[in-house]
């Protein structure tokens, strides 16, 4: 039986207008009813999501989101962090190191606030492009302090060099970091060992659950880890070809209500 239902956003519960569907609202809205703890997964901040956590309905007591792609375990009413792993200072400076060294642009994310640093002072990051629910500032290494919470570090920028310059990435710094595309135009470091699966496993410990009554919902690279956590990984009709080879199951897409199909099929029934 399912209890949780683990789900990303963008190109899964969220259409190409970063709208949700009445189809998938209603589902929801149906789950949550039943009981089922309903979990959004993702990349971003609290505060980038918090207009979607309205929408749903999900900001009561016991509600809960995993942000910063597993990073950390939040409750939607409070904001309260029940669970975390972060970057530390000496990581920041190695990848400002590696972002000088592949001539990109490097933000650091510490809760809701990006901070922008000089890495290639010519090129400009799209990160702004991505999420402008937050709030961005110049930085310089020596303005970050162990007072910040580190929560990622990311590179955004235009495709075709971004995939480029991944080739370039000594490979020391896989085995220091998560590294993982996102989207066309952004690379994510999380710390190692830090995935939505990672997320995922702490919330279920703390309410007692198993794998085998978790349903989670994704279609790109960093929802691979959570698709095969979970006792039913579901992949979108649009996900990347290595996570519908994971999943067991394919819905619809996410601009044929994949998300409320997948619930009605497994969940409400």
């Amino acid at each position: 039986m399912i209890k949780l239902i683990a789900i990303d956003l963008d190109g899964t519960l969220l259409n190409e207008e970063k709208k949700i569907s009445a189809e998938n609202k209603k589902a929801l809205a149906q789950a949550k009813a039943q009981g089922v703890k309903i979990v959004l997964c993702t990349g971003r901040p609290l505060a980038a999501m918090a207009h979607y956590l309205q929408e749903l309905g999900l900001v009561d007591e016991g509600d809960f989101s995993i942000t910063f792609n597993g990073g950390l375990v939040q409750k939607n009413d409070t904001g309260e962090i029940i669970e975390k792993k972060v970057l530390d200072l000496t990581d920041i400076h190695r990848l400002y190191q590696l972002a000088q060294q592949l001539n990109l642009p490097l933000d650091v994310l510490s809760d809701n606030v990006v901070l922008q640093l000089p890495s290639t002072p010519q090129k400009q990051s799209l990160y702004n492009v991505l999420n402008n629910l937050l709030q961005f500032q110049p930085a310089t290494l020596d303005d970050i302090t162990d007072e910040f919470v580190l929560n990622k570090a990311v590179i955004a920028y235009e495709q075709e060099e971004l995939d480029r310059k991944i080739k370039e990435i000594p490979r020391e710094y896989y085995d220091y970091y998560e590294i993982i595309k996102t989207r066309d135009v952004l690379l994510e470091f999380m710390p190692k060992g830090v995935t939505k699966a990672y997320g995922i496993s702490l919330l279920a410990k703390d309410l007692g659950l198993t794998p085998s009554e978790i349903m989670a919902i994704g279609d790109e690279e960093n929802d691979l880890p959570m698709i095969e956590y979970a006792g039913l990984g579901v992949a979108m009709d649009n996900a990347v070809p290595f996570v519908k080879e994971a999943a067991d199951y394919v819905t619809t897409s996410n601009l044929e209500h994949g998300v409320a199909k997948a619930i009605n099929k497994f969940v409400l029934v």
